[in-house]
């Protein structure tokens, strides 16, 4: 039996599988260990007791979760409709060739990258006025475009210097460059960075609640501090977590799958065929 070697590390031997092995096992155990203390202590102060989920029996509370998860939806899908786009267009602002461009658009991206968000929301909400769900959906706009500006820049500076200078080679201009070259090809580097934002920001929503917006986590708190059922806290948050993890996931799933998408489509493969290399006359001789 031959064993493949590498040339990173050496491959372990006899005596390091085990103690690996070994490693592994004891870090299973001690998980499991945590896991059960978690368990117990629940039992322990009788959180699973009829009396504390009796609550999600009732219509009314179910149709209150239910709203709050559809307004945390649609402000998460105003929030990426806007944010994309502003990321993108600071971005290319940021790669522009004229100074001023860049100038300011480095200003506004660094200036709503550095402003903590719950102060943009509370700005927007008691100065501006605006109502609670477009207060938070311009907070979260405004950071997450920031952010995913420089996500975008970073994944076209990416692409090698090369596919710019052959494009510019070519005759095209910067902006079919821009479209048909370095953007295509930075897609690909960019899409986990961007669905790991977009996480971000529907974990955001959540923030709502402190100004009023009737989202997800404002429902889970007006059950478990309003209903007199012996304050349902551990429960709401073991109805309430789940959600938020679910929906994480559901998002990396898809651009997982666009991923996939992506990679089976004919224009991902390749684009015109190149023709044969030959011999070109030489017009001298």
């Amino acid at each position: 039996m031959t064993v493949e070697s590498s040339a990173l590390y050496d491959v372990p031997g006899p005596k390091a599988l085990a103690r690996h092995r070994l490693y592994g096992w004891l870090a299973l155990l001690v998980i499991a260990a945590v896991i059960g203390w978690v368990v117990y202590m629940l039992f322990h102060t009788q959180q699973f007791t009829y009396q504390k989920w009796m609550p999600f029996e009732y219509k009314g509370v179910q149709e209150l979760l239910l709203r709050g998860l559809a307004n945390t939806l649609k402000a998460f899908g105003w929030t990426a409709l806007f944010a994309l786009p502003f990321g993108a267009l600071f971005a290319a602002g940021r790669l522009s060739d004229h100074r001023v461009v860049r100038w300011v658009s480095t200003l506004v991206v660094e200036f709503f990258r550095a402003m903590p968000l719950l102060v943009m929301i509370f700005f927007i909400f008691v100065a501006l006025k605006a109502p609670p769900m477009w207060a938070l959906v311009a907070g979260l706009t405004l950071y997450n475009g920031s952010v995913l500006a420089e996500v975008f820049r970073a994944g076209v500076l990416a692409v090698p210097k090369g596919q710019r200078e052959a494009a510019y080679a070519l005759g095209l201009r910067k902006t079919q460059v821009m479209a048909y070259v370095l953007v295509p090809q930075a897609n690909r580097a960019m899409l986990p960075t961007i669905v790991s934002q977009l996480v971000v920001a529907l974990k955001d929503t959540s923030l709502g609640f402190l100004i009023t917006y009737e989202e997800f986590l404002h429902a889970g708190k007006l059950i478990a501090t309003n209903l007199d059922y012996d304050l349902p806290f551990i429960p709401v948050v073991m109805v309430v977590a789940p959600v938020y993890i679910g929906m994480c996931l559901l998002l990396s799933w898809f651009a997982k799958w666009l991923e996939r998408r992506g990679r089976r489509s004919p224009k991902a493969k390749g684009g015109a065929p190149v023709a044969a290399a030959g011999l070109t006359p030489d017009p001298q001789g």
